[in-house]
């Protein structure tokens, strides 16, 4: 549904996105990662046809953004950092002035407002100005507007960013809606535990090139090693005379636990609890040692800022 191949834009002698190249299939989320001024918008800006790519291609929901833009400006919902709401209309009036930009029936417009509205938790708010909203009230009504004409693809820019945390799990529990029903999502964001409930898959971009585009398991593997996992015991250990299975590393241990390094849990971490039940060792807990998103994440810049010092010298 989303397809860049080598996708670059230059603005006169600055190079914004660098051959980006993605690929994201019908029904998965992509957490678009990055710091501030990395390429992200302009990314997202190119894939919604509002931007021509200097070199490259990209095709969304299969039109491509520089021959069809029409149709894949139908495609997409796009939520904006920026949202253009017009201070003076109300809701009803502002939705449905896109609805007739879209071409849609007044009446199924209508219908649509007011399940999204009422989905979102602003059915009281229908006529009311929008000037009158709070940030995130707006916030919540440019969703609306990016998903009400059914598109089959969501490009969202920091799409929580200024609710309270009540208003963000309403939008967070809509886009698992929208994965489940098969929508394709693209999601820029700087709440990386957001992007770890919400996304497949993770594509982190620095400089405008992206440095890691892989599953969200698979780049914590890449970037954190091995999973860790630990194991609490009753009592205090006195030693360690196991011998662990192909594919476990003892990590480290204290008075009354232990962690390991475990390559492939689903096939060692039967034999390794039988191996210390075995052994008598009572064992109470063991579990994956949580490792954050947002932890690959620092880690992924940092490697690419050393590649950098080591490809081109260092600046001090």
């Amino acid at each position: 549904m989303i397809i860049t191949e080598a996708l670059t834009k230059w603005f006169d002698d600055f190079l914004a996105v660098d051959r980006v190249s993605l690929n994201v299939a019908q029904g998965r989320v992509l957490a678009l990662l990055g710091q501030n001024g990395a390429g992200k918008t302009t990314t997202v800006r190119m894939l919604s046809s509002i931007l021509k790519p200097t070199s490259g291609r990209a095709c969304v929901a299969g039109f491509d953004v520089v021959s069809q833009p029409e149709k894949v400006r139908a495609a997409v919902g796009v939520l904006t950092e920026n949202h253009g709401l017009y201070g003076r209309m109300n809701a009803q009036e502002y939705l449905e002035f896109f609805g007739a930009l879209y071409g849609l029936p007044l009446a199924d417009v209508r219908g649509r407002i007011r399940r999204l509205m009422e989905g979102f938790g602003l059915g009281h708010a229908l006529k009311k100005r929008l000037g009158e909203y709070s940030k995130g009230m707006r916030q919540k009504l440019a969703l609306v507007r990016a998903m009400l004409h059914d598109p089959a693809v969501l490009l969202l820019d920091e799409p929580t960013s200024a609710m309270d945390p009540e208003s963000a799990r309403t939008v967070r529990d809509a886009i698992h809606s929208l994965r489940s029903s098969g929508r394709t999502i693209l999601l820029c964001t700087h709440n990386l535990a957001e992007a770890e409930e919400l996304a497949d898959q993770v594509a982190i971009i620095r400089r405008g090139r992206v440095i890691l585009n892989d599953s969200i398991d698979a780049a914590k593997h890449k970037l954190l090693g091995p999973v860790e996992y630990e194991a609490r015991l009753a009592h205090p250990l006195n030693g360690w005379n196991i011998s662990l299975p192909d594919g476990v590393e003892l990590r480290e241990r204290g008075e009354n636990w232990v962690r390991f390094h475990i390559h492939d849990p689903w096939l060692t971490n039967p034999t390794l609890l039988r191996q210390m039940l075995d052994a008598h060792l009572e064992v109470i807990s063991f579990h994956e040692v949580p490792r954050s998103l947002e932890k690959a994440f620092l880690n992924a810049l940092e490697m690419a800022a050393e590649g950098e010092g080591e490809s081109h010298g260092r600046t001090v």
